[in-house]
């Protein structure tokens, strides 16, 4: 139970619909209890009227000892039935209020699981798939929810019920309760037996969803992928292995509760047998009266349910405490990203790295190697090199989406890890390698970054991203439906929105990461002669491949395997005939040869 001791803090706030719960849950089991003594004497008046009513065969008398006899069964009845309704009411309070509280916690929970995966770093998502995250804040949280509802209500249900029958039995008869209670002990062990068994099968279930889940969340978002290269049959293959193992542990632990059930029944039986021989015997001792064994009965059916639903409670509770300790594993995950500072930040725009290296913590690649340069406020920084050189890598450690392995980056002079990241990132403009958009409109998309905008401002940026007449042609223009993952758009029409995304916020740092790739030449032209009105004034990053896109940069470095190799502007590096001099003159000519063709 230490992993569900999480949810205590919820059970605090939601105090004033426990109690009360709890208060409903005693006073329907009073009413639940009260009809078993009613029938003990309607049982026993029936017993003694029918000797009465023989008696007076052949008397006037007989018919009113008929009247007074159907007069109080009808009563009883009548009281029997003002009871059930009673508890049907205060059953029906009872799950307005700890069903509820359930509903309230989960959703409480869902929040502060998805809050917290906002406050954690990126080194976070890398090492943990996206199926596995869904399944713990949907599937996992359901689970904890069968719990704090549900398993709770019975099993307070159960206590309290055992609790008034027991005291109600022991009151009757002690031996008559000893023996009738007997197979009870041997239900506590069975249960303590299959406790164990539970739990561990629960636990393979969830690993198995979360397997299940992430294999089917990656299939979707590669679907173009597996289509394209003609690999339905394969995946279907792959996801019929992986519902089979899901089925199988299913499987497993549907065949402890198969058993277990059957089980608890046959315990209840004997204890009706055990009731009805043993009480007969004090009957006829004259200890107890016949209407008593009536009444044990109607005490052993009441206990029927609630002896039945403790194993149906006993895998809720550790199916729950399961889900709670992989929920609790990413809750005690502490963000490898914070800061101190909450005052809002005035960013300027100035950028420095000092001796800056990255190792990347999952696979010990070493990215960056200290790296040293500054840039000014409304500078124009360039970055190239090949594949692999660190570029997205600088990027990244700007944003700080991760922190550096040794150095220090200065924003504005100060230290980022000091400033106030939230104030900080709201005035930069990233535009990713990997272009992401949401499904939702082009106009919601562009708008993304602001709270507050309209569509003059949402075209202007269009413009600017030289993608405009693009969304124009489209029937419904900025209104029109993005696919998930901004399938409906070409990736150049999808860069270019990305871009214009970044635009519309008018940031002082933006920073492009390889954003032209998808691009024409012609189109990045244009995008560039729009970009110099808006870089005007604004510290910019541009990583790039192509050499024209950043040949008119105030600073240029050339990255090899982490380390700056060269720097300078493009007629200093131009004059260098080094790497960067080759670069420019390869693509120059494989222009000219494109132009040719």
């Amino acid at each position: 139970m230490k992993e569900l001791a999480h949810l205590n803090k919820y059970f605090y706030k939601y105090r004033w619909r426990l109690v009360p719960g709890i208060f409903f849950v005693i006073t329907s089991n009073i009413f639940g209890v009260l009809p078993a003594q009613v029938i003990r004497l309607a049982f026993d008046l029936v017993n003694e009227n029918i000797s009465v009513f023989r008696l007076f065969t052949g008397f006037d008398r007989q018919q009113l000892i008929y009247q007074v006899f159907t007069s109080s069964l009808l009563f009883f009845g009548f009281l029997v039935l003002v009871l059930a309704l009673l508890r049907g009411l205060f059953l029906f309070f009872m799950r307005q209020t700890i069903i509820l509280m359930s509903r309230h916690i989960e959703y409480d929970m869902k929040n502060e699981i998805y809050q917290h995966y906002q406050d954690l770093s990126m080194s976070f998502f890398r090492r943990n798939n996206t199926g596995d995250l869904m399944n713990r804040v949907t599937e996992d949280v359901s689970r904890v929810r069968m719990y704090v509802g549900p398993a709770i209500m019975y099993t307070i249900n159960t206590i309290v019920l055992f609790i008034l029958a027991i005291v109600a039995m022991v009151n009757v008869n002690m031996k008559l309760a000893f023996f009738s209670l007997l197979p009870l002990p041997i239900l506590a062990i069975t249960i303590y037996y299959v406790h164990n068994i539970i739990n561990h099968r629960s636990e393979r279930i969830q690993e198995q969803l979360s397997r299940l889940s992430a294999f089917v969340q990656e299939n979707f978002s590669g679907i173009r992928v597996i289509k394209a290269y003609g690999r339905e049959k394969e995946i279907r293959k792959n996801f019929a292995e992986e519902t089979e193992q899901y089925k199988n542990t299913s499987l497993a632990l549907v065949q402890v509760q198969a058993l277990f059930y059957p089980a608890i029944l046959l315990l209840v039986g004997i204890s009706t047998i055990v009731t009805v021989y043993v009480g007969g015997i004090e009957v006829m001792n004259g200890t107890i009266t016949p209407g008593n064994i009536a009444e044990f009965i109607v005490y052993l059916n009441l206990l029927t349910f609630p002896v039945m639903s403790l194993g149906w409670v006993t895998s809720l509770v550790q199916r729950a405490a399961a889900s709670q300790k992989r929920i609790n594993e990413f809750l005690q995950t502490k963000p490898e990203i914070a800061w101190t500072k909450e005052e809002e930040l005035a960013l300027e725009g100035r950028v420095e790295f000092k001796n800056v290296s990255f190792v990347y913590p999952d696979t010990g690649i070493k990215a960056v190697d200290n790296i040293s340069f500054e840039v000014k406020p409304g500078e124009f920084l360039a970055i190239i090199g090949r594949t692999g050189s660190g570029k997205s890598t600088i990027a990244n450690l700007l944003l700080r989406m991760y922190d550096t392995t040794s150095g220090e980056i200065l924003i504005d002079g100060k230290p980022l890890k000091e400033v106030n990241l939230s104030s900080y990132r709201s005035q930069v403009g990233f535009v990713p390698q990997e272009v992401f958009l949401f499904s939702d409109t082009i106009s919601n998309n562009i708008a993304f970054g602001e709270t507050e905008t309209n569509i003059e401002k949402v075209e202007q940026a269009a413009k600017d991203a030289a993608v405009y007449k693009n969304i124009i042609e489209f029937e419904k223009g900025f209104e029109t439906m993005i696919g998930e993952r901004g399938i409906t758009l070409s990736g150049g029409q999808k860069q270019r929105v990305s871009i214009a995304r970044a635009l519309i916020r008018n940031p002082k740092v933006l920073i492009f990461d390889d954003c032209l790739s998808a691009i024409d030449t012609r189109t990045e032209e244009e995008i560039l002669n729009n970009l110099g009105k808006n870089m005007q004034g604004k510290t910019t990053v541009l990583i790039a491949h192509r050499v024209s896109t950043i040949k008119n940069a105030d600073k240029i470095l050339v990255l090899d395997q982490g380390k700056i190799i060269e720097h300078g502007n493009h007629e200093d590096l131009m004059e260098v005939n080094g790497v960067y001099k080759d670069l420019y003159e390869k693509q120059l000519l494989e222009e000219e040869q494109e132009d040719i063709s």
